[in-house]
């Protein structure tokens, strides 16, 4: 295996303990407010702490911006030094 993919799987090894939860508490809450809206039957107030929880309303203004913005960085790194190890492994 070359040197830059050995140290891509390390790099995302490190980093997959840190972005789980936050990518699990997005996916969590931004499907259940979806699914208790649509079949639930709960109006937009019954369902609005998912959406706080979803978008880290609850981290205030600044944090919210940094949480989302982590997030998304975070799961672009998974997916991509994901797809690279997948590549590398396919090509051997």
């Amino acid at each position: 295996m070359s040197t830059w993919l050995l140290r891509i799987r390390r790099w995302h090894g490190r980093l997959a303990p840190i972005v789980l939860l936050p990518l699990l508490i997005t996916v969590s809450t931004g499907l259940g407010y979806r699914l208790m809206r649509d079949w639930g039957g709960w109006g937009r107030d019954q369902a609005h702490w998912l959406m706080q929880l979803h978008e880290g309303e609850w981290l205030g203004a600044h944090g919210e911006t940094i949480y989302v913005v982590l997030n998304g960085l975070g799961l672009i790194w998974m997916l991509s030094t994901g797809a690279l190890m997948l590549l590398g492994k396919w090509l051997r």
